[in-house]
């Protein structure tokens, strides 16, 4: 059994290799069961490549916060201010575009620790909002969130390979 505490800290480009294993692998492991394969692997060439994170990471409206094991990064949280949010862009909001965990430690609590440093970084920023998407077919992700105080306040379209999934947006008061 791991006894080691889960270490939290804003990623910076030297983490960029490292992070981009992360974040492909850890939304392999959460999209893969539902979904048709083509969609999965043209959204990972899309959405995760070195170039786009790294873009992604110098956006001055966004941080990342990963999160270590024993020198490993086991999950991270992307988190926006109005300028970098994909639909709302409310300037009293955060929204937390990822947060994604590896399989290996689903269940120990690090997706909680992920959150609550999203929801301290919107406190911390004077924001009244945290707010996110979650695929509507993602039960275990809604219940996680809805036991933090999130509920739903609407819905948009998630392009996903050749179709269109819908993703619920959750917020919660801060």
């Amino acid at each position: 059994m791991n006894t080691s505490v889960p270490k939290l800290r804003k990623a910076t480009l030297s983490d960029l290799p490292e992070l981009l294993a992360l974040a492909r692998t850890s939304f392999l492991e959460a999209f893969t069961v539902g979904n048709k394969p083509e969609n999965v692997q043209a959204y990972l060439a899309e959405a995760f490549t070195e170039e786009k994170l790294t873009k992604e990471m110098q956006e001055s409206a966004s941080i990342f916060i990963v999160a270590s094991l024993d020198g490993k990064l086991v999950g991270y949280t992307k988190l926006n201010l109005a300028a970098a949010q994909a639909d709302v862009q409310d300037p009293t909001s955060v929204e937390v575009a990822r947060l994604y965990t590896l399989k290996e430690v689903w269940g120990t609590g690090l997706g909680q620790l992920l959150l609550d440093a999203g929801i301290n970084f919107a406190r911390q920023e004077g924001k009244t909002w945290l707010w996110l998407g979650v695929w509507e077919h993602n039960a275990r992700a809604i219940r996680f969130y809805e036991k933090n105080g999130l509920r739903i306040f609407g819905s948009h379209p998630f392009p996903f390979g050749n179709e269109i999934q819908n993703d619920w947006l959750m917020r919660k008061g801060l």
